[in-house]
């Protein structure tokens, strides 16, 4: 694997991480496994098995969107492949925009308007809980919407289709572990979410400015550079791997 592409991956994943610890997702989450699952707390608990099917159908069904769209985003930048160098740039440039409106340094404007699917009630049986997922990808929220905005920009950047997918597939990830820890563990996630409620509107700052960094250094050409740097200071037997 190039160093592009492993420090794409880093940023990929650190990005659904950062997209899952958003403060209009984290608050969310215990609603979110309710309602795929239909269960109270304690059912939840007593039928760890039947929540944990429910949440794999349900990252299963945001991932499959992602990915879709982050092989559209880089058939569109492969399309451009002459003009590459300008892509990267304008490409930065998006991906600094979006990262000054987590900062909220922008207006944001119909750029955050929520536009998920409205369920009141869920499809029945674990093919709604993929539906539901797919529902929750293609609408986008929005605290994500900049991040997998950012990251759809850097797939774009690519002319590689496969590794465009595996930005999103490592994206969705970073997204989907955090979920499902919380779905088969959902009173520990409890109990750490008072804990950690208090930092959230720092996530949206970290992103944000991890957004402009990831940006600069694709509008300046560093972004390989430093991906070359990273790869250098890799123990051997790491790299092997990659």
């Amino acid at each position: 694997m190039s160093e592009p592409a492993a420090l794409g991956i880093v940023v990929a994943f650190a990005a659904g991480v950062l997209s899952f610890l958003s403060p209009c997702v984290l608050p969310l989450v215990p609603s979110y496994i309710g309602f795929l699952t239909g269960m109270t707390l304690p059912d939840t608990s007593e039928r760890r098995p039947a929540a944990l099917v429910h949440a794999l159908l349900f990252v299963g069904g945001f991932s499959l969107v992602f990915i879709l769209l982050g092989a559209s985003a880089t058939a569109l930048g492969r399309a451009l492949n002459y003009y590459q160098v300008w892509v990267q740039r304008i490409g930065g440039v998006l991906i600094i925009g979006f990262g000054l409106l987590c900062l909220g340094a922008v207006h944001r404007g119909w750029l955050l308007q929520e536009r998920r699917f409205r369920l009141e009630r869920k499809p029945l049986g674990y093919l709604g809980s993929m539906l539901v997922g797919m529902a929750f990808a293609a609408g986008w929220t929005p605290c994500i919407g900049p991040v997998l905005g950012g990251i759809l920009t850097l797939a774009a950047a690519s002319t590689d289709v496969t590794r465009g997918v595996l930005l999103l597939a490592v994206y969705s990830a970073g997204l989907a572990l955090p979920f499902l820890l919380a779905a088969v563990a959902l009173e520990s996630f409890f109990e750490w979410f008072q804990r950690f409620r208090r930092f959230l509107p720092w996530v949206m700052r970290v992103t944000g400015v991890m957004l402009i960094c990831v940006g600069l250094l694709l509008v300046t050409g560093e972004f390989t550079r430093l991906a070359g740097w990273l790869q250098g200071l890799t123990p051997e037997f790491l790299r092997e791997q990659l």
